[in-house]
């Protein structure tokens, strides 16, 4: 969609928007993109606006916060605070005025996320919070200097789900069916760049029931808006191009960061999934970064306490490699080649929860070895890496990452790199998924990034027997200072592999986990 670097001085033209488009709880995601864009970039904005669940991010940012601060918002969320149930309006049933009401946000989550209206209205940041004005039938972006909590609320005042709010006797609510990122805002006020923080689903997966029906109609309305502006753009720059004329007078530059975000809209029980969201939008925003030429400078890590806690576990897999072959999966139909039987005997050894979770490539230490008698009987891994649940190509397509490096008999230097594939197109089940190891030996000690080139010694798979499974449930280890920490270790560590199977395998009960 663009080309070149984004820092043009502010001085002079082009005029910058960012726009924060909606998404739910999904936008701390977004909070994790600004971390990046703010800090790490440096960029900075003629105007900003925010629509739907982007007014969250807006409003820290307009209130003078770094981008890290508003990512730590995020992380450090409990998502169960913003949660009050519209007790009494529920026993009204389908006639009631919504489920939730937006209290607990506004006695708890506001005042922790240290929001003050005053120095909000006094910004000097050109901002706009775009409201649907149900009243009036029209959309209305409300400049910062207006802003108040319950224009606030106003702007994620989501039918159904919470009550819409009543301002100077009109009825506002979340501008969602109409734009989740107000293109023509930021157009109207001059501005060239339009940076769009793009969170709402765009995998187009149909899923049916009530509440999948209900977010469907949200990306359907949402994506089909953007889509709109996104081809009138390109129309206008085209004739501009061809020495016609736009519609807008002048040219406009998208640029376009979306992510598939893991996380329900509204449904969420855990704070690790807030962390996760973050972290992953950091991420994706520094590879985007990266991808367009845009330099960023990594900040330091997030100031986190020590983490005693650790959990380990071992696993035992069995089966046969077939020497020459490069394709695990097609091993066995290798001609010519020797087979082999080859085991490994792993311990998966997790240091600091708090840094395993919230990393996206959920990486941990392997130690163990490998038995093979043709390549010199049993043989110890020297250091290993295990990745679990490690977004393939989104967040529905996973991977458990193996790579252990190890020798021969003769010294020679190995390198062992396995995955499972855990897909929801894979229609082998959930079983053979998280059981069947995909293996590759190769020669030399090899890195991810070097593996496409390596020299293939073996290819073939090995897998988790049920006895061993049942075996391996009762390795399970967890260290902590205290008792109830050591219990809390492990219940975080049951909720992420829980919570990651049923974002791939139980998407037809509620899309993403609510773990």
């Amino acid at each position: 969609m663009t080309t070149g670097p984004g820092t043009t001085p502010r001085s002079g033209s082009p005029r910058r928007s960012l726009l924060l488009a909606g998404g739910g709880l999904k936008v701390a995601y977004q909070a994790g993109v600004l971390q990046v864009l703010l800090d790490e970039a440096g960029l900075t904005f003629d105007h900003a606006d925010g629509a739907s669940g982007g007014v969250f991010n807006l409003a820290m940012y307009c209130q003078g916060m770094s981008g890290r601060e508003i990512a730590d918002n995020w992380r450090t969320l409990a998502p169960l605070e913003g949660v009050t149930p519209n007790w009494r309006e529920l026993p009204k049933g389908p006639y009631a005025r919504s489920l939730f009401t937006l209290d607990g946000y506004r006695r708890r989550v506001f005042p922790k996320w240290g929001l003050d209206w005053e120095r909000i209205r006094a910004t000097e940041r050109e901002a706009t919070f775009t409201l649907y004005n149900f009243s009036a039938n029209e959309v209305e972006a409300v400049t910062a200097d207006r802003m108040d909590e319950d224009r606030f609320c106003a702007g994620v005042a989501l039918p159904m789900w919470f009550p819409p709010v009543v301002i100077d006797g009109d009825t506002y609510i979340d501008p969602v069916y109409l734009t989740d990122a107000n293109v023509e805002e930021a157009i109207r006020r001059g501005c060239d760049e339009l940076w769009i923080i793009w969170t709402v689903s765009r995998r187009h997966r149909w899923r049916d029931g009530f509440v999948a029906n209900y977010f469907h109609i949200i990306e359907t309305t949402a994506n089909g808006r953007l889509e709109e502006w996104l081809r009138r753009i390109e129309a206008g720059n085209a004739a501009l191009r061809a020495g016609g004329e736009s519609e807008f007078g002048r040219p406009i530059e998208v640029r376009l960061l979306s992510g598939e975000v893991p996380l329900n809209y509204l449904v969420n029980f855990g704070r690790d999934r807030f962390t996760q969201a973050v972290e992953l939008g950091v991420r994706d925003a520094r590879r985007w970064c990266a991808d367009q030429g845009i330099p960023w400078k990594p900040s330091g890590p997030r100031d986190r306490a020590d983490d005693p806690t650790r959990v380990r576990f071992t696993e035992r897999m069995v089966g046969r490699v077939v020497f020459g072959a490069d394709d695990a999966r097609n091993a066995d139909h290798s001609a010519g080649g020797a087979v082999a039987d080859l085991a490994l005997h792993v311990t998966v050894d997790i240091r600091g929860m708090d840094r395993f979770l919230a990393d996206p490539e959920h990486e941990a230490e392997l130690r163990g070895e490998i038995v093979c008698q043709e390549l010199g009987g049993r043989l110890p891994v020297e250091r290993g890496t295990f990745g679990l649940f490690v977004e393939h190509s989104d967040p529905q397509h996973l991977r458990m990452l193996y790579r252990l490096y190890f020798a021969d008999r003769a010294g020679h230097p190995l390198t062992l790199s396995g995955y499972k594939d855990v897909s929801e197109d894979s229609r082998r089940g959930i079983w053979k998924d998280t059981s069947v190891l995909y293996t590759r030996v190769l020669r030399g000690h090899v890195g991810s990034d070097e593996e496409p080139g390596a020299e293939p010694v073996a290819a073939g798979t090995v897998r988790i027997r049920p006895t061993d499974f049942l075996k391996q449930l009762t390795t399970f280890r967890a260290e902590a200072p205290t008792l109830p920490g050591r219990v809390t270790a492990l219940g975080r560590f049951g909720r992420f592999f829980a919570g990651k199977l049923w974002d791939v395998y139980a998407q037809d009960v509620l899309p993403w986990s609510p773990l």
